[in-house]
């Protein structure tokens, strides 16, 4: 499956961003999602994930409450929606799936990947 991570962009401490990870597979279903972010020089690192049908969620406790994950299977894709965003969000942010009900926390955990994309929040 290919996925294609979108939505970053420049925003001010405190504002909000709505990612969208867009899948070419039509059985998008089938597939656990994560989105996983690495900062400048810091490895990357977990911060959500949705079960294939989106019963599930987990989330990094740095983004707990204050991030969403969603999916919407008839349209093959995944969502993280980001409010009260603060300069320590600024990352590359990746989305991944999983051939698995669900995927969990660990990047080894998921067999494709998208190619980022760049959120910075402002102070």
């Amino acid at each position: 499956v290919q996925l294609q991570a979108s939505g970053g962009g420049l925003v001010q401490a405190g504002g909000s961003l709505r990612l969208s990870c867009a899948a070419s597979e039509r059985t998008f279903s089938s597939y656990a999602v994560g989105w996983f972010r690495q900062a400048p020089g810091k490895e990357r690192e977990f911060v959500a994930a949705i079960s294939w049908s989106g019963g599930i969620t987990d989330y990094a406790d740095s983004v707990k409450g204050r991030f969403t994950i969603s999916r919407d299977n008839a349209k093959n894709t995944v969502y993280l929606q980001m409010n009260s965003l603060k300069p320590e969000d600024t990352a590359v942010y990746y989305c991944a799936a999983d051939h698995a009900v669900f995927g969990g926390r660990r990047d080894k955990g998921y067999d494709y990947w998208g190619q980022g994309t760049l959120v910075t929040v402002s102070s």
